[in-house]
C-alpha cells in the first residue's frame, strides 16, 4: 500500500474497529498525522505552551480514527483491540504496542477477516 492509498483508506476507514489493516497502512498513516501535527505546530506556534491549538485540534480530529487503525492493525497480528489499554500504560505499554505493530501480517485468515496482505501486494 502506498503512502496516497493509506491517507485515504485512514479517511475512509475513520471509525472502523474492525476488519484487518496491513503494516504499511499504520504507518503511513500515523507518519501522515505527525507530519501534519509538526507543520501545524509550526503554522500556529505556542507560546510557553506545549502545543499550539491548531496542534490540539488536528489531535483530537483524529483520535477516533487513530484509535481505529490501531485496532484493525492490531487484529492483522491476532490480537484483540482491547490491548490498545497498553498505551495507558508509559514506556512498557507503549514498546509493546510499537513491537506488535510492527510486527508482519498473518498470513491466514483469522477470527478478524481474511489476511489483507497477499502474496501479490
Amino acid at each position: 500500500m502506498n503512502f496516497t492509498t493509506a491517507i485515504k483508506t485512514f479517511w475512509v476507514k475513520y471509525a472502523t474497529f474492525t476488519g484487518r489493516a496491513r503494516r504499511s497502512e499504520y504507518w503511513y498513516a500515523i507518519l501522515f498525522c505527525a507530519l501534519v501535527s509538526a507543520a501545524a505546530d509550526a503554522i500556529d506556534p505556542s507560546h510557553g505552551d506545549y502545543n499550539s491549538r491548531l496542534a490540539g485540534l488536528w489531535s483530537i480530529a483524529t483520535a477516533v480514527p487513530t484509535l481505529a487503525i490501531g485496532a484493525r492493525r492490531l487484529h492483522d497480528i491476532g490480537k484483540r483491540a482491547t490491548n490498545l489499554f497498553f498505551l495507558l500504560l508509559p514506556i512498557v505499554g507503549w514498546i509493546m504496542l510499537i513491537v506488535w505493530f510492527s510486527r508482519d501480517s498473518q498470513p491466514e485468515a483469522n477470527e478478524f477477516g481474511e489476511p489483507v496482505k497477499t502474496a501479490s501486494n
